[in-house]
């Protein structure tokens, strides 16, 4: 079964990658005998990452990206594939999210998540397939999406939107590219303990959203390695358009 999850022969380019998820995701990955690329903004937030896993044995590279630089994405895709050469696997993660009551949500909050999270993911996604065809290559793309695409929370409009936006816009690729041999897939994680809430989870309001959570605890990191890994790797070969939640049951109240 090991082979079936072997990514050993991908070069695999995670977004966002500078902390969070998409930290995880290429620890794991990387352990597992992928080449990844490492992309965010700012590439300093990245060479510590790049140190452990090479460090560690594993093939890691730092790339500038800025996925709401519709116009760079080209250019920064080149930069991308120059380590280990074409991109076969895309974790679509970056993203980012405003806090606040819809009816405080300005154009510039809304732009902002919409841009980071749906355009940029959706523009980068749809170069990069641009490639996978022009190569003939087999592709894979996972877009990192949310339990809150399928449902709702207050305070967090934009962002819901977006993620909603990524759900469909991964079933409408799905659909158009599964004759180039391109799957893509969506990754909707629940609430996860990361270093950016750690500290909201010991708060009033925290416990209180712990408690919706029919496992009654948060996620860890770590609970998405086998989702991450099934859709990063043929194991997941005959799923294209799916959309795996991984929430201790949130979506279930």
């Amino acid at each position: 079964m090991s082979d079936l999850f072997d990514v050993s022969q991908e070069t695999i380019l995670i977004t966002g990658a500078s902390q969070g998820l998409g930290r995880q995701f290429a620890r794991v990955l990387s352990a597992r005998g992928a080449a990844v690329v490492l992309a965010a903004r700012q590439t300093g937030k990245l060479k510590s990452l790049e140190e452990e896993i090479r460090g560690r044995g594993g093939r890691a590279a730092a790339a500038q990206m800025d996925v709401t630089d519709i116009a760079g994405i080209g250019k920064a895709l080149d930069a991308a594939e120059a380590p280990f050469g074409p991109v076969t696997v895309l974790i679509n993660n970056a993203g980012i999210a405003i806090e606040k009551l819809s009816t405080e949500q300005t154009e510039a909050d809304w732009d902002a998540v919409i841009n980071a999270n749906l355009k940029g993911a959706y523009f980068l996604a749809t170069e990069l397939a641009r490639r996978m065809i022009a190569r003939k290559q087999e592709g894979n793309i996972v877009n990192i999406a949310s339990v809150l695409g399928l449902g709702v929370m207050k305070f967090l409009s934009p962002y819901t939107v977006s993620k909603a936006g990524i759900i469909q816009a991964t079933k409408v690729m799905a659909l158009e590219l599964a004759g180039n041999n391109i799957r893509v897939n969506a990754l909707a994680p629940g609430y996860i303990d990361t270093e950016m809430n750690h500290d909201f989870w010991a708060t009033p309001a925290g416990e209180k959203l712990t408690k919706r959570i029919p496992q009654r605890r948060v996620g860890a990191e770590s609970d998405l390695d086998g989702a991450i890994l099934l859709l990063a790797s043929k194991a997941s070969r005959y799923m294209t358009g799916s959309v795996v939640t991984v929430d201790g049951g949130f979506l279930l109240n």
